[in-house]
């Protein structure tokens, strides 16, 4: 039976790395839930911004800068290189310098280009203005490692996924936001529609960096402080336990099978992240108030393999071609990189079938795909961590295919229907984003899971090749032309294949240490 005290309620904690076991999203005073908050927030904002320029595009922006159906294409292409390349390199950031800088250091730099929109002239400037604003889309790396490092095993498929899909929502939002900012200063401010959508690119700056100043002066690293004490902290906890020696290995060295563990003598040495020698002195009190209890085992196993290190190019390779990382890498190219070129094009396809609803009117409708976010990724994390205490990883794989298979199917139906009735095409989107958003939710629910100590990487992989499918998907609409319903079908039939196809291979690796 669901506690609804948790929502606001300080949370039990895992002893070894002080991960809370529930998530207080209603009480921000609480360091868990002020994480929890700005992790939602700052992804939210950025997905506002980063999308900021399709409910505009297609009528305004076109003619004022005189655009071709291809120039739009293009520019919602090159808005997804960018974030591509990002994610890739967040991910090894965030285990060298903390998810938070990395979070940060990702909204600093794709503000500039946002509120630099205004000097856009013609077709190049939106290209390469819109590959530059795609670097926001790289905080949702952060966003999860971030996550993933303040909520324990038991509750961060839940975590990720009501922050990623609370963040995700800021692609729906946006189709209301900027036409309202859009129409507001026409209307209001009396502008001409040549100044006034330039304009409006200022306000999502101004929050952007404001979320992030705020983000760096009232949120901490990891629940036990500072990022490159992380190692430290992990060990003197278990020293508070009376489990003492080199239990957590030197940054760097990644775990590739199990040891043998065992509990050294009390005030036995350790080494820290630079290999020096640490003694803790077990003896003093320690309170173990608020702690959960798990055994001896499972505290090493949680230190020894779930530890964040800094791995070199060399050691972090087989985790990036791991049969493991390949699963969630090809799964959520299909899952997110539909619902990526999807939220590029819904809009015009909605324009196109329903031309009598006007820019603002179809604007509205596709804006409820990416709000549906709000509510579907997290059921995914949710139904989720439910069935993984009860049926272990597996289960959360096999949640993963499911979710995935019949996204296809719904894909398939809506290209093939093409439907020129409101009620259909609406009701069959959304049953699509159920399936699909639930899928990402359920994706990021596993990722933990893999390689845990180099979370950064596999959750980089992962996300950068979501954007890749964004990108080979977005091209087949830019191909394709004002033919959507066609496109729809054929990511059905891929999605579906490439699920079947790796549903085969094991969630985690047969020797890992931590993350079962």
């Amino acid at each position: 039976m669901f506690d609804v005290t948790t929502l606001w309620r300080a949370p039990v904690v895992n002893p070894v790395n002080r991960k809370a076991r529930s998530i207080p999203g209603f009480n921000p005073i609480n360091m868990y839930g002020r994480v929890f908050t700005f992790a939602w927030f700052g992804f939210f904002v950025a997905f506002w911004s980063w999308y900021a320029f399709p409910p505009l595009l297609t009528l305004t922006i076109a003619k004022d800068l005189k655009l071709t159906q291809v120039d739009i294409a293009n520019s919602n292409i090159i808005a997804l290189v960018a974030t591509l390349l990002v994610r890739l390199f967040a991910g090894p950031a965030c285990d060298r310098w903390g998810p938070r800088y990395t979070f940060a250091g990702c909204l600093l730099a794709g503000s500039i280009p946002t509120v630099l929109a205004g000097a856009v002239t013609n077709a190049k400037g939106l290209l390469a203005l819109r590959f530059f604003v795609g670097i926001l889309g790289g905080s949702f790396v952060p966003c999860q490692v971030w996550s993933t490092g303040f909520f324990d095993k038991n509750i961060m498929g839940t975590a990720n996924a009501f922050t990623a899909g609370f963040g995700n929502s800021g692609g729906g939002v946006t189709y209301f936001l900027m036409p309202a900012i859009f129409d507001s200063l026409v209307h209001s401010q009396h502008m001409s529609a040549h100044k006034a959508w330039r304009v409006a690119f200022i306000v999502p700056f101004i929050v952007i960096v404001s979320v992030t100043a705020a983000m760096l002066l009232v949120c901490p690293d990891t629940p036990t402080g500072k990022w490159s004490e992380r190692h430290l902290a992990t060990q003197e906890n278990l020293a508070e336990h009376g489990i003492t020696g080199d239990v957590v290995e030197v940054s760097g060295e990644i775990p590739t099978e199990k040891k043998s563990s065992s509990s050294p003598e009390s005030g036995s040495p350790s080494r820290g992240e630079h290999g020096e020698k640490l003694v803790f002195d077990t003896k003093r009190t320690a309170s173990f108030d608020g702690e959960a209890h798990i055994g001896e085992q499972q505290m090493l196993d949680t230190a020894r393999g779930e530890t964040i290190r800094k791995p070199s190019l060399k050691e972090a390779m087989p985790v990036v071609f791991s049969m493991q990382t390949l699963v969630t890498c090809m799964c959520y190219f299909c899952t997110f990189g539909a619902e990526l070129s999807i939220n590029s094009i819904l809009g015009a396809y909605y324009l196109k079938n329903f031309p009598k609803l006007g820019q603002t009117g179809t604007g509205r409708w596709a804006a409820m795909f990416g709000l549906l976010n709000i509510a579907f990724r997290p059921a995914g994390g949710l139904l989720s961590d439910a069935i993984y205490k009860r049926t272990g990883v597996w289960g959360k794989k096999y949640l993963v295919h499911v979710y995935a298979i019949l996204t296809g199917a719904f894909q398939i139906a809506i290209g093939l229907t093409n439907s020129h009735n409101k009620s259909t095409m609406f009701g069959l989107i959304a049953g699509m984003a159920f399936f699909l958003e639930g899928a990402n939710g359920a994706i990021f629910s596993l990722v933990p899971h893999v390689h845990p100590y180099a979370n950064g990487i596999v959750s980089g992989c992962t996300g950068g090749i979501g954007n890749l499918g964004g990108i080979i998907f977005a091209i087949i609409f830019r191909y394709q032309g004002k033919d959507y319903g066609k496109t729809f079908w054929i990511i059905g039939v891929i999605t579906i294949a490439v699920n079947l196809c790796v549903s085969w291979i094991r969630p985690i690796p047969k020797n890992q240490i931590g993350g079962h």
